[in-house]
């Protein structure tokens, strides 16, 4: 699938570069790749000297056959029914405010559950009409769902048949109070700004221990804390039936195919200008518009408010860049 939608890619863009001679987190790469005047800016991200292994450790979605547990769902606008030209699940559901929140990953491959753990979290607030404003947690599921993944990386639709299964408790960013358990791993150095963040372990962070308890200090029952998905399936890759499932649901989370020229995202509609394949991430699409006569889909990353546009992206829509529209999954929570 991986090779299949490189060479897609590489039919699509026009604007992929050959091989270049500069470091991917040198100022000169950034250079580069502003000078091809395409869709996006270029800009630091990370520190000059942070190891390839650190960034790769961030993609971490393991790509397999699809589960034959989930069904595929292809919608349909029903009447007077009308697909807008932007779409910003932030703005459409304002008093649901895990819609906006920009979670953080850190040095560990779980943007497979922290994108999915993101995607819940908004669905129960939306289908609850406002009324619960749980976070899922996606340290439950990193740490527990053994069959899913762990900071090695990890399997989404494992995610959203675990939340159906056995339940995932409610939780928060690293040192929230907010939930059961909250994300341990500590936020770590992104930009590269002295004063900043710590700088990342060498080797990235373990994958925290599976503990079925909640959070020293906390009041709450394990068991009672959990949040239950009624059902999870796959989206259709038709860009209205994708476009539909966010307008009535909420947002979904989706797989991407990452080159090192993405490390150095800031503004624009993101298309691929480089080969350097880096992996494949999982992110939360939450939206979609057009800028500059290009459409786009608008996507909150894990990787904190320092990194791209105070933590999202924009990426082309309608032409697979990059292999997003191949895989969108979602579900509905039990409320």
């Amino acid at each position: 699938m991986i090779a299949f939608g490189l060479l897609a890619l590489v039919a699509v863009s026009g604007v992929i570069s050959a091989s270049v001679p500069f470091h991917f987190l040198s100022d000169e790469y950034i250079d580069h790749i502003n000078s091809l005047q395409t869709t996006w800016k270029a800009g630091r991200n990370f520190p000059k000297d942070m190891p390839l292994s650190n960034i790769k450790r961030r993609m971490g979605v393991i790509r397999g056959e699809k589960s034959k547990n989930l069904k595929t769902v292809r919608h349909v606008r029903v009447e007077g029914e009308t697909i807008p030209d932007t779409f910003d699940a932030r703005e459409n559901w304002p008093d649901c405010k895990s819609i906006g929140l920009i979670r953080d990953q850190s040095d560990c491959g779980s943007c497979w559950a922290v994108a999915a753990a993101a995607a819940m979290s908004d669905r129960i607030c939306i289908l609850s009409k406002g009324k619960d404003q749980s976070l899922v947690s996606d340290e439950d599921l990193n740490s527990c769902c053994k069959s899913c993944g762990d900071c090695d990386g990890g399997i989404p639709y494992a995610a959203w048949e675990y939340w159906q299964q056995t339940g995932i408790v409610t939780g928060g960013p690293y040192n929230s109070t907010t939930g059961c358990k909250a994300y341990s791993l500590a936020p770590c150095e992104h930009d590269g700004t002295p004063g900043g963040l710590p700088q990342c372990p060498p080797k990235g962070y373990a994958t925290p221990e599976c503990v079925r308890s909640c959070d020293k200090g906390s009041t709450l029952s394990y068991e009672k804390s959990k949040t239950y998905g009624a059902e999870a399936y796959y989206i259709e890759g038709f860009i209205q039936t994708l476009q539909l499932d966010i307008m009535r649901n909420g947002p979904v989370e989706a797989s991407f195919n990452v080159f090192s020229d993405f490390a150095t995202y800031k503004s624009g509609v993101y298309q691929q200008t480089s080969y350097d394949f880096l992996g494949v991430h999982a992110i939360k699409l939450i939206g979609w518009g057009e800028e500059n006569n290009v459409p786009y889909w608008l996507v909150a990353n894990s990787w904190n408010e320092d990194w791209g546009d105070k933590g999202t992206f924009k990426i082309r829509r309608g032409t697979n860049e990059c292999g997003i529209e191949e895989e969108p999954i979602a579900g509905l929570p039990l409320l």
